[in-house]
């Protein structure tokens, strides 16, 4: 495996926990690629554990909600991973800032690889969450992996559809699926010829006064104390102008009507992305003989971000999370 440098210190945006044992870790994917988590174990818990591998939000970094929702989970007895995507954080993968469908759900189950074979995890009892564009590559990975026993996808996005479509599929049609893979094909040129990739730029800044409601709760979190991060994408320079290119033409969800194993599906009432999860739910139950441990939870008032870190109002159910993995994990 490649070797990574990874930071020892405490640098995450939430406080450490005193009823966990925490530790960094290093495993591959199928690709080769070494990827960097942070683990957390509960304290005086004997015996085989259950436990949750979680990612997201897309372009953020593990030392935030992904590693938050780990921390608070494993403070409920689940032991949990937090790690970073491949080519992203302190993960390897080269060139930096890329993003593949395909890889990023490989993400998911070699985190699946890793935890099976724990020491004190119950390779039985074995979850997933994903969080934002992480959300999607949850539902995907569970539509592969046979091993993934219950699911939580919390203020999801589906990249996929995103890219194709643009927000609110305001741009859903050929010419404008043309026009943006003739502008990226452009950009590979540039890219090949200049030796070097891009970047798409992070969430603006300053914020403009007419900005979109969705892009000022953006700014809210990754631009001040609540979420920035120096190693996050969002909070600097973005992803590569061609990063998410592959998306624009492999939908993930296809096969979501597949899936067996439980899965919980949750959404703030007011984000602007919430159609992602109604739509994401209503197709994963229709013709589905395995409906039942399907479930979408709408939190009222809560928008997008109110799901990385609570928002300063408890909106993150961890309860009914508890309740979820406790119920589907056994």
């Amino acid at each position: 495996m490649e070797e990574l440098k990874l930071t020892q210190e405490w640098d995450k945006v939430f406080p450490k926990s005193d009823k966990v044992e925490h530790s960094k870790v290093t495993f591959h994917n199928r690709y080769g690629i070494t990827l960097a988590a942070d683990l957390y174990i509960p304290k005086n818990v004997e015996g085989k554990l259950a436990a949750i591998a979680v990612c997201g939000p897309f372009g953020a970094v593990k030392e935030r909600a992904s590693g938050l929702y780990a921390q608070t989970m494993a403070e409920r007895g689940l032991l949990t991973m937090a790690f970073d995507p491949s080519f992203t954080g302190e993960s390897g993968g080269k060139p930096r800032y890329m993003a593949s469908p395909d890889i990023n759900t490989e993400d998911f189950q070699a985190a699946v690889d890793f935890l099976s074979l724990h020491e004190k995890a119950d390779s039985e009892r074995i979850g997933i969450i994903g969080i934002c564009g992480w959300g999607g590559m949850a539902l995907n990975a569970a539509a592969l992996d046979t091993r993934i026993k219950a699911t939580v996808a919390s203020t999801m996005y589906d990249m996929t559809r995103v890219n194709a479509k643009g927000y609110f599929d305001a741009e859903d049609s050929e010419e404008a699926r043309y026009e943006k893979k003739q502008a990226m094909n452009a950009q590979r040129l540039e890219d090949y010829r200049s030796g070097t990739y891009a970047l798409g730029g992070g969430v603006v800044d300053p914020l403009p006064e007419d900005a979109p409601f969705f892009v000022k709760d953006y700014h809210d979190y990754y631009k001040t104390k609540r979420g920035y991060h120096a190693r996050s994408l969002n909070s600097n320079g973005g992803w590569n102008i061609t990063g998410c290119m592959s998306f624009l033409n492999q939908p993930i969800l296809k096969y979501s009507n597949e899936i067996r194993s439980a899965v919980l599906i949750m959404h703030g009432e007011k984000a602007h992305s919430c159609y992602f999860s109604r739509d994401a739910y209503a197709d994963m139950v229709k013709d589905n003989p395995y409906a039942d441990n399907k479930e979408l939870l709408i939190i009222p008032g809560a928008v997008h971000t109110d799901l990385y870190d609570g928002g300063g109002k408890g909106a993150i159910p961890f309860d009914k999370m508890e309740e979820f993995f406790t119920e589907n994990l056994k």
